[in-house]
């Protein structure tokens, strides 16, 4: 406990690697009354800084004024619970013996789901000092800080134990850096046999370049969306097996066409929804075995 404490505190200096990180956890911490994540996550304290998958229910569109708007909040945060189960669905079997870690874990959402879900022990990683204190409040008002830990710490260099994760996942965290750098590091980390899952949106080299729409989406999070062969690549140059790769960008087109009526909207929803409808842009499940 003592080491956890110490690690806990870590140097801000020594998270960063270069000024774009800092730039990053600058861009998150500044987020703190963002109302997309607020709104829906105050429905029932699981936060989550992901999109939804699945048909939406058309009934709240029809609702009368005074309740439409809360309907359609409830709508948008079911349809993100439901793309966070199917995620924990592809972990593989865990147990309450078991470690897991939430790379680029936010204000924390699935690691408290997965928690429930397996009774296992997870940490989350994130560079943004806000989000790791907002999901360590978290955890204390949830009674599970024994078992749900937050780290201000770098993905690319978490400072765990070698094969000490039986599972791992990104949820739409990984266009925030290199993926030679963070699948090398996830290796390390997973034990032979373990699991990796990642959630990510990517543009579909297939069709050529980075679309125009896919470079503004960039501009918005202040992010780089790698292309779809640049996952399997650096999954195969580090040990990553992938066993199970799932197209869901038909799946995610109503959370955006839903959100973009909505009083959360930003502007970015029409963004999305011409790069998955023209299929430039591709929203993936990739399932890996660390071998």
């Amino acid at each position: 406990m003592l080491e956890e404490t110490v690690m806990n505190t870590t140097p801000a200096n020594s998270v960063f690697d270069d000024a774009y990180q800092r730039q990053v956890a600058d861009w998150w911490n500044n987020r703190r009354n963002d109302a997309v994540n607020l709104a829906l996550g105050d429905i029932d304290k699981f936060y989550h800084h992901h999109c939804g998958v699945g048909a939406i229910d058309e009934a709240v569109l029809a609702e009368p004024p005074e309740t439409r708007e809360q309907s359609i909040i409830a709508e948008l945060h079911r349809l993100e619970t439901a793309q966070a189960n199917y995620l924990l669905d592809h972990l593989g079997p865990l147990t309450r013996a078991d470690r897991v870690l939430d790379a680029g874990s936010g204000r924390g959402g699935l690691s408290f789901m997965a928690n429930l879900r397996f009774g296992c022990r997870v940490d989350g990683v994130s560079i943004s000092q806000y989000q790791v204190d907002f999901a360590t409040e978290q955890a204390a008002e949830r009674g599970v800080a024994d078992q749900v830990h937050f780290w201000f710490r770098n993905m690319l260099h978490t400072e765990f134990e070698d094969q000490s994760m039986q599972a791992i996942w990104n949820n739409e965290s990984t266009m925030y850096v290199d993926l030679d750098d963070l699948f090398r590091e996830l290796s390390r980390l997973l034990r032979p046999g373990g699991r990796y899952v990642c959630i990510t949106g990517c543009y579909n080299d297939i069709l050529g370049p980075k679309s125009s729409e896919m470079a503004y989406i960039d501009g918005h999070y202040h992010c780089d969306f790698h292309s779809r062969s640049d996952y399997f690549r650096a999954m195969a140059a580090n040990n990553l097996t992938p066993i199970k790769v799932i197209d869901l960008s038909l799946e995610m087109i109503p959370y955006w066409e839903l959100r973009a009526k909505s009083s959360v909207a930003t502007g970015i929803e029409s963004h999305f929804l011409s790069s998955l409808r023209d299929r430039t842009a591709q929203y993936l499940l990739i399932v890996a075995d660390r071998v």
